[in-house]
């Protein structure tokens, strides 16, 4: 009976082995599938990659795993790729693997009609997508303060605004790292920490998540939220009294972007997915599935309320300085702006 039992429990975990070889590192259960490490959203992922594989018919299989997990088992898998591309995370991340030699160039698709902030000249990765830093401002809430509607950085220092914004933590939050970076390549490093300072007592809360000051904007928690656009434009076609500001003295952004892994075993099909991508087609997806992700070639579809990225004003910071500075002023936030509070 003990024997049986032992037997029982191998075959167990035998089984259980199997099947973490077929989906942990990716899924190659496929040969024929495309194999895809997304750190863009999961629901999001699945609408954009649903969308490519209806115009394209190639099959893919998909794991999220944020921005760090995914490039750790890309160079942990480097003698022994389980995918084919990487799919979102910052470009500047892209540019690291790259150096690493973990992927290949391809210059094809619209590489060319892309604006050098969204591409790596040498084609080893391409954004798709942009999301700008911006203000939203729940104007019914705005109303009862009988407040003034903010048009730049300065106008957040209002003493009307006391205790009414929020905006998430540069410590647990890249979102808020890019406006921290911003700031600082805008104004100079001691003007930007001077401003930071003096917004302290209208911060209402530094959220742990760089998406949570949108929700409290659409309730009404709070009047005015920062943070990147998308989650404010999906509030404004739900229907809450949101208006999108996006400061006159610029701001930067994210654009994520997306590489081939060298060792793909689907070469063909891994370029297809990056142009289609940065197609008129698959740009246009981003706004039919309603990411609200903002497209980077010219005249993609815009979502109501989203003005032209051509229209913005924006930040020049050099990605490399921000991830070389990046905890360097984070603990500076830490040691002179939290405890301003």
């Amino acid at each position: 009976m003990v024997q049986i039992k032992r037997l029982l429990i191998l075959l167990l975990l035998i089984s259980f082995a199997a099947v973490g070889t077929v989906f942990a590192g990716g899924g190659r259960a496929r040969a024929d599938e495309l194999v895809i490490y997304s750190s863009v959203d999961e629901a999001n992922a699945m609408r954009i990659l649903n969308a490519f594989t209806a115009d394209t018919g190639i099959r893919v299989n998909f794991v999220f795993l944020s921005t760090g997990p995914a490039m750790a088992r890309i160079q942990a898998e480097r003698h022994n790729p389980q995918a084919d591309v990487w799919m979102g995370g910052p470009a500047e991340n892209h540019s690291i693997i790259r150096d690493e030699g973990l992927t290949i160039s391809y210059t094809g698709g619209n590489f060319n009609v892309l604006q050098s902030a969204f591409r790596c000249p040498d084609g080893y990765w391409r954004s798709f997508y942009m999301n700008p830093m911006a203000f939203a401002i729940n104007t019914e809430m705005l109303n009862r303060i009988d407040g003034p509607m903010p048009a730049s950085w300065e106008d957040l220092l209002d003493p009307a605004f006391r205790g009414l914004i929020q905006m998430p933590s540069p410590q647990t939050s890249g979102t808020a790292f890019n406006m921290v970076a911003s700031l600082v390549a805008l104004w100079g490093e001691e003007r930007a920490f001077e401003f930071m300072r003096a917004l302290n007592p209208n911060i209402q809360t530094f959220t742990a998540s760089g998406t949570a000051p949108a929700a409290a904007v659409a309730t009404g928690a709070c009047v005015i939220a920062i943070q990147f656009t998308p989650a404010f434009f999906e509030s404004i076609e739900r229907g809450f009294p949101l208006e999108v500001v996006f400061p006159s003295e610029g701001v930067w952004f994210e654009n994520p972007a997306v590489s081939i892994l060298q060792g793909t075993r689907n070469l063909d099909a891994a370029q297809a997915l990056v142009a289609w991508l940065t197609s008129e087609r698959g740009q246009n997806v981003l706004i039919e599935e309603r990411t609200f992700f903002y497209p980077v070639i010219p005249g993609a579809t815009l979502a109501p309320g989203m003005p032209d990225f051509a229209t913005l004003r924006t930040i020049d910071v050099d990605p490399v300085w921000a991830g070389e500075n990046r905890e360097r002023l984070v603990r500076r936030w830490q040691e002179e702006v939290l405890p301003a509070r």
